[in-house]
């Protein structure tokens, strides 16, 4: 009687996955080449990439604190209006220079947020929603209340005077370049960091990952910050590309609208669904904005069709038929046969 012998295929863990190998240097030679736009088209396409980047920017920040943290807000338009502000002060009534205004205004954003997320996080579910939304208009009402800051009337940009029209425009491009980078980039390592498990169970089950040794409210704050400070500098970048800010138009709850809407239609909880999300929303705005009513209505239309029939989103459909990502974010398990 002859022994048999099994032999157990060894297996490989790795983050790196084939199309991860290929996506990530992809997407960094794309970003590189970006860098050259305004030396390649129109000063009109450039503006237009421009709106582009600050949407991936507020889709990426919400879906940080929504898809991975579990924290629905409807009050992001705060930190929007947080940054914008902050950026005239800084920049016009302070003298500092605008390439590092940005972050500074991002970090006057996240500041905010930080102390706002002491109130916030008693709140739950859709209270915490509303909560957020009221606190924004709060803060909004604030802010009309100083003279120094135009009431409610506004004020103008004017540290970006000393640049010509055109080079203004590439400025304010390569900026919204840089700060999408900076977003993308910080939504990866977090969530390929063991800090990202723990998130990850938190917006599962903040009981079990409480259980479980996640400090719930750290990890929850953490994200709330950065999600402000990254909305904060897509402000600080909606300021120099309109050299105004109003309250009315930077507070407006449409900005947590269309946050939500490019989430849901690209898909939550994974890094690339908030930028496909952002590239559709673009593109329907940029063929339909001519339509009026028809575009806002096909809006409504194709986020009701997603949010009921296709939960995942554009990203999740593409999961659907193939194991797919861009970004290393998880892990992938490989079989290797022994002859």
């Amino acid at each position: 009687m002859t022994a048999t012998r099994t032999e157990t295929a060894p297996v490989t863990i790795s983050r790196w996955t084939r199309t991860s190998r290929f996506g990530t240097p992809a997407a960094v030679v794309l970003f590189a080449g970006l860098f050259a736009l305004p030396f390649l088209t129109a000063l009109s396409n450039v503006r237009s990439v421009t709106d582009l980047l600050v949407l991936i920017i507020l889709a990426s920040m919400w879906n940080l604190m929504a898809g991975y943290g579990g924290m629905e807000s409807v009050g992001q338009q705060a930190y929007i209006g947080l940054g914008a502000y902050g950026l005239v002060v800084l920049a016009d009534q302070l003298g500092i220079n605008i390439f590092l205004a940005v972050p500074l205004a991002g970090a006057i954003a996240g500041v905010i947020a930080f102390l706002i997320s002491f109130l916030a996080f008693r709140l739950i579910g859709g209270y915490f929603a509303i909560g957020t939304w009221v606190i924004a208009e709060v803060v909004k009402l604030i802010i009309t209340q100083f003279p120094s800051l135009g009431l409610g009337s506004g004020m103008s940009l004017y540290a970006m005077s000393p640049f010509d029209r055109d080079l203004r425009i590439a400025v304010s491009y390569w900026i919204a370049l840089g700060v999408t980078v900076l977003a993308l980039v910080t939504c990866v390592f977090l969530v390929r960091s063991g800090f990202g498990l723990g998130l990850t169970a938190v917006r599962d089950d903040p009981t079990a990952a409480a259980t479980s040794g996640v400090d719930v409210n750290r990890a929850k704050r953490l994200v709330f910050v950065i999600s402000g400070i990254g909305t904060g500098m897509a402000g600080a970048i909606i300021a120099i590309s309109t050299l105004r800010v109003q309250p009315d138009s930077l507070f407006s709850v449409q900005w947590s609208v269309l946050m939500i809407f490019m989430v849901v239609i690209g898909g939550v909880g994974s890094i690339e669904g908030p930028v496909i999300g952002a590239i559709i929303f673009w593109g329907l705005r940029e063929v339909l904005a001519d339509y009026g009513s028809l575009y806002l209505i096909l809006l409504g239309a194709v986020a009701i069709v997603f949010a009921l029939f296709f939960r995942g989103g554009v990203w999740g459909l593409i999961q659907r038929r193939r194991r797919f990502s861009i970004f290393p974010v998880g892990y992938s398990a490989s079989f290797r046969t022994s002859e």
